[in-house]
This record gives C-alpha cells, structure tokens and sequence, in this order.
C-alpha cells in the first residue's frame, strides 16, 4: 500500500505543480473537474446511507462557486447564494411531491456538498490569482501535503496515544506535533526559497511561513477528520478508488481545500 503511495505520488504531484505554474484555464479547468469528482464520491457516500443527493444540484452550485471566482473574481457573491438557495429548495419541494420522503433530508445535504467543495474548493482559484499568487499557492499547498507527511511518518515512529480513536484510529497526538513541526518548517523554507527565486517578494518575512505553516498543521487536520466522519457512517474505508494506494479524490482533496482557503486569508492577513 504505501508503495503504491509514493507511485500514485510520483505521478500526480508534478502534474499538480504543472499545472499551479500555468494557471488560467488549464488550472481552473482541472480544479473544477477534480471538485465534481468529488461531489460524485461525496454523493455516492450519503446514498449508502439511504439519502439520495441530486448530483445536478451539487454539479451546478460547486461550479457555479468556481465560475464566480473565475469569471467575476468572487463578485456577485450575494447573487450566487441566493441562487444556490432556491435550487436547491425548489429541487427538495419537487422531489417529494415525487414521493421522496427524505427530500428535507437531501437538501440539507445537497447544501452541505456545495459549499463544501464549491465555496471551499473555489478557494484554489482565489489563492492562484493573488499578487504573487503562484508563490503563496507553491508554498500553501506543499505545506500541506508536507504536514500529512510529517503526521503519517511520526504518527507511525512515535504514535501511541490515539488522539480520535472512533473517527481515525491511526491519528495520534505525536502525528499532529509532528505535523505542526513539518508545517513550520516547511513554511519557512519554501518562503526562503521562493523570495529568492522571484516568486515572492524580496522582502516577504520568513515569519510568515512560520505562521502559516503553524496555522496549516493546526487546522487542516481537520479536514480529515470530517471526511473521516462521513466515511465512518458510511461503513467505508475509503471515498473512491480512483487514485492507487489514496482511495478516492474527496480523501485526497480533504486537507488541500483548507489549505487553499486558509493560505488565501492568511495572505490577505499579510
């Protein structure tokens, strides 16, 4: 399994990175295909609980998020969400004239999907067109991967007292230290490395990638521990099987989008 990690890994990181570097639509385009992946595992979850969440809804809201960071640069947002709201009212209302009797049920979950991986995910694009946007989003997101890393490994050398034992039994209090360590770490160096490059600017404080790398450790675990639960009352291992050695896209995705929406405020907070 872990080889088949570091395969999968191996592949799909430099693409990733490509694709960050050349931004535009090839970016975009790939951020939107990858959130409705998603939506697909997330849908597919609540149905083995007996819900049926209508894919159209999540389809047309998650891109309806990414379009409006995209095309309008996050105006409009008012606009969207009252949108989104009726949709996915007029939908539910629709749906149990038709005899569904969890609709209620299903638009609470259809709203849950959309601003989850729609408002949340639309924050890739955010972050990218940023001043400096390629910088902050190649010190973001490899800050996070790095303290998944950095938790799995410690987890796994020094883990012993479980920190969630019924939603992740694998996640230890040492793995979320040795995250924030990696975190921090990485936060510093990649600023060093990119203000020295030209991707950030000169004079962009190395503690800055001090307290982002601190903030990521603290909070993108948390992301995890969500998709963690959904599975959990599911009765599934894993969102999907589409990424060898990973599971499924939404298990992949589960610490990036926090990642994406914290690096993009903190930036802001800069």
């Amino acid at each position: 399994m872990h080889a088949q990690r570091v395969k999968a890994a191996l592949v799909f990181v430099p693409l990733i990175l490509i694709l960050i570097y050349f931004g535009g639509w090839a970016f975009n385009g790939f951020i939107t295909l990858i959130l409705l992946l998603a939506a697909l595992e997330y849908a597919q979850l609540f149905s083995r609980l007996g819900y049926r969440p209508f894919l159209p809804v999540l389809f047309v809201g998650i891109t309806s998020f990414v379009l409006q960071r995209w095309v309008f640069g996050g105006q409009y947002l008012g606009v969207l969400i009252t949108f989104i709201l009726f949709l996915t009212i007029i939908t539910a209302l629709v749906q149990y004239e038709r005899g569904e009797k969890e609709a209620a049920l299903g638009l609470t979950i259809n709203l849950a999907g959309i601003f989850y991986l729609g408002w949340l995910g639309a924050f890739f694009i955010s972050l990218r067109a940023l001043p400096h946007g390629l910088g902050w989003m190649l010190t973001a997101l490899p800050v996070t991967w790095l303290v998944d890393c950095g938790a799995y490994y410690i987890g796994r050398w020094l883990g012993k007292r479980k920190m969630t034992p019924r939603l992740s039994p694998k996640k230890t209090w040492a793995g979320l230290v040795g995250g924030l360590i990696a975190g921090i770490i990485s936060g510093l160096l990649l600023i060093l490395l990119w203000r020295s490059i030209g991707l950030l600017p000169i004079g962009t404080p190395l503690w800055q990638g001090v307290i982002l790398g601190l903030v990521m450790g603290t909070l993108t675990p948390l992301g995890d521990l969500l998709i963690s639960l959904f599975k959990r009352s599911a009765g599934v291992k894993d969102t999907g099987n589409l990424i060898p050695g990973h599971g499924g896209v939404l298990d992949r995705i589960d610490t990036w989008i926090w990642g994406a929406m914290l690096g993009y405020y903190l930036v802001l907070i800069f």
